[in-house]
């Protein structure tokens, strides 16, 4: 189903239902601040293969996690001292964080090293869905293997809408990355520069 939500103030009846999909067991497609992403509900791990098998990435391929608070990503990474207070400088925004996997993290989300990536993405809609879920989405670009990031809602609905539960359309979103960090050791490693600012990761 392809869904039109107002990017500020998203409706809450299609709120209510997008999550109830999840709960069910759905996959959508929703806006962030970098690019148009698939997700899942945590909880469902049928759903986190499934997002694997759409994008067909290999087993190792390392998924993240949308999360509504710090709070929440506490729950599912390690978070010493100078990895909150990095986090807490720069999020909500647009930045993957690379941290040390807690035990509540299915296995089928993690690397070969235990790891994990958390984002709270600067989006309304993102941040009404995980918020009205109570717990965080799977989730990764809207890239089939070695083919582009789809930035139109329309297109991703032609493309994959058959594999999907919901398709939500806020408009075109030309992908510009996340910076990716990695807060598994000190000090912080920059994986990749993208669009957050990590000028600050300097000054830490």
């Amino acid at each position: 189903m392809l869904v039109e939500l107002n990017q500020t103030n998203p409706q809450p009846r299609e709120i209510n239902r997008i999550v109830q999909s999840l709960e069910r067991g759905g996959i959508i497609v929703y806006p962030t601040d970098t690019t148009y992403a698939i997700g899942c509900d945590i909880e469902n791990r049928k759903a986190a293969q499934k997002i694997k098998a759409i994008k067909q990435i290999p087993k190792e391929k390392l998924l993240s996690l949308i999360c509504p608070d710090l709070q929440t990503v506490s729950q599912y990474g390690y978070l010493g001292n100078q990895a909150y207070k990095l986090m807490k400088h720069c999020l909500p925004g647009a930045y993957t964080f690379i941290l040390k996997a807690t035990k509540l993290v299915p296995k089928v989300m993690m690397t070969k090293r235990k790891t994990i990536g958390v984002r709270i993405p600067d989006n309304v809609i993102a941040q009404s869905i995980v918020e009205a879920l109570g717990r965080p989405m799977v989730t990764a670009s809207v890239r089939i293997s070695g083919e582009e990031i789809m930035s139109d809602p329309e297109e991703i609905f032609n493309s994959l809408g058959h594999q999907l539960d919901y398709v939500i359309d806020a408009g075109m979103l030309y992908p510009d990355p996340s910076s990716v960090i990695d807060l598994c050791e000190e000090p912080p490693v920059i994986i990749r520069e993208g669009k957050g600012d990590i000028s600050f990761i300097a000054e830490a």
